[in-house]
């Protein structure tokens, strides 16, 4: 790469200063290097709901981003607007010969980034991308037809195998903060300032930016050996919780994958097959665009009948559907924008094959909800359990969410946290409160129908339509 007197890095879904290519090779080949964020108004105002979670988190971490910067010589610009308009105004004005950024993958970043590089060349700027959010990105790991993978078992043996030091090492950007550009920005936009409000997030245990993703990680290392057996069990401490740090990468996906493979063991080798699964989702959204407008990967299921009630939907929403493992996993994501993976797949499970639901209904709301959202780890899950997505849970297998209950949080401790109107109940009756007789129901001081909902349909009955329309389909 040639040299430049002086580039821009653009920020996007990388909110860290250590460990970044597009910062390291624009600091490595630039005499000056300017860095900036933009909060995109066409992301933004697609939010409906002004109270985000997310919002806050990115806010809370391009701070501290700007603070470290500013500490190594540097800044962070921080602005408000469309990006593909700021972007080639800002790299104009800073007179800057190239801009940097990381790629990514989603169908309208792509042509985000399309339409900048164009505006870009217009005055002989160079726009220089790089991978950062996964270990492996579009045709590295491919099968020996060089087709891309559509199942996860072999896809992951490839990956492993491919696996090796020179993918997981560190860019070492330290020594080259010197050509940081020793320019003093305007103070950041204030969240109201955005059109945003503050949320609860600062009263929840997820602490934001690159120090709280170093506390959540070296937490999560010390118990790591523990994660096969512990990540099934919503009411113990299993997840590393990370999941939205990597969505805005507050840390590095290189850090997290390399730490697991060094340390090894079934815990370590579990949770780097949940990251070889994220990069997995990520090929199959590069390589399948379609799914970003709706359409199942699997053609034959595009057109499923799903009766599609509306008051079902409204119930589930809320975690009134009178199955208590349900409710109170939605009533989780409802109160904190986070929700227990194991649970992610219980609801979506309940929602396609239960109350007969179109996925994408349920996608739509993980969508505004998740604190970590990101398209293609929730598509991917949502079309798994909707046996629509490639590598699905076969349409013949349906969870049973009164035995998903007993099995993961049989003690009825994350239900009682989320569902306290159930907290009387034993252990045992706790996960099908509508069996229990009315004389304890009294006794217990509440009554099923009137303080908590009856069941809105009944399983077994639900079971056998789902298994028609799919048989149909």
């Amino acid at each position: 790469m040639q040299k430049y007197t002086k580039s821009l890095v653009w920020f996007r879904r990388d909110l860290r200063d250590y460990d970044h290519a597009a910062l390291y090779h624009a600091l490595k080949h630039s005499d000056q290097v300017f860095c900036i964020f933009v909060f995109d108004t066409e992301i933004l105002d697609l939010l409906e709901d002004k109270a985000d979670r997310r919002v806050e988190f990115i806010w809370e971490s391009i701070k501290e981003l700007k603070e470290a910067l500013r500490s190594n010589g540097g800044d962070l610009i921080v602005t408000h607007g469309k990006a593909a308009q700021i972007i080639p105004q800002q790299a104009q004005a800073l007179q800057v010969e190239a801009v940097f950024s990381n790629r990514d993958y989603e169908p309208s970043a792509v042509a985000r980034d399309h339409a900048v590089a164009a505006q870009l060349a217009k005055t002989d700027i160079e726009f220089h991308q790089f991978k950062d959010q996964v270990i492996f990105e579009k045709d590295e790991v491919l099968t020996q037809q060089g087709k891309p993978y559509g199942v996860f078992t072999p896809y992951k043996a490839a990956h492993l195998k491919k696996l090796n030091d020179f993918y997981l090492k560190p860019y070492p950007i330290d020594k080259y903060f010197g050509h940081l550009a020793p320019h003093q920005s305007e103070e950041m936009p204030k969240l109201e300032a955005l059109g945003f409000q503050r949320t609860n997030l600062s009263q929840m245990k997820l602490p934001t930016g690159m120090q709280g993703a170093k506390v959540l990680f070296e937490d999560f290392v010390a118990r790591i050996s523990q994660y096969r057996e512990a990540r099934d069990y919503p009411a113990i401490k299993g997840p590393s919780y990370l999941s939205v740090h990597l969505r805005f990468g507050t840390i590095s996906i290189r850090h997290l994958a390399r730490t697991a493979w060094q340390i090894g063991g079934t815990g370590a080798e579990t949770w780097l097959s949940e990251l070889i699964w994220r990069d997995f989702y990520f090929q199959i959204l590069y390589h399948h665009p379609k799914i970003a407008n709706g359409e199942a990967y699997k053609a034959e299921f595009n057109t499923l009948a799903f009766p599609n009630n509306k008051i079902l939907f409204e119930a589930w929403c809320k975690g009134e559907t009178g199955y208590p493992l349900v409710d109170a996993a939605m009533r989780q994501l409802n109160q904190t924008g986070y929700m227990h993976n194991r649970l992610r797949m219980v609801v979506a499970s309940f929602l396609v094959k239960d109350l007969l639901i179109d996925w994408r209904w349920g996608e739509r709301y993980f969508a505004e909800k998740l604190i970590d959202f990101d398209f293609s780890a929730n598509n991917g899950g949502w079309q798994w359990a909707a046996s629509t997505g490639c590598d699905a849970q076969p349409w013949f297998r349906i969870f049973n969410p009164i035995t998903q209950s007993e099995k993961f949080d049989s003690s009825g401790k994350f239900i009682r946290k989320y569902v306290p109107e159930l907290a009387a109940c034993s252990d045992k009756e706790i996960h099908a409160p509508w069996l229990i007789p009315p004389a304890i129901q009294t006794a217990l001081g509440f009554e099923v129908g009137q303080d908590y909902p009856k069941p809105i349909v009944d399983h077994a009955v639900q079971r056998e339509k789902a298994l028609s329309l799919y048989k149909n389909a």
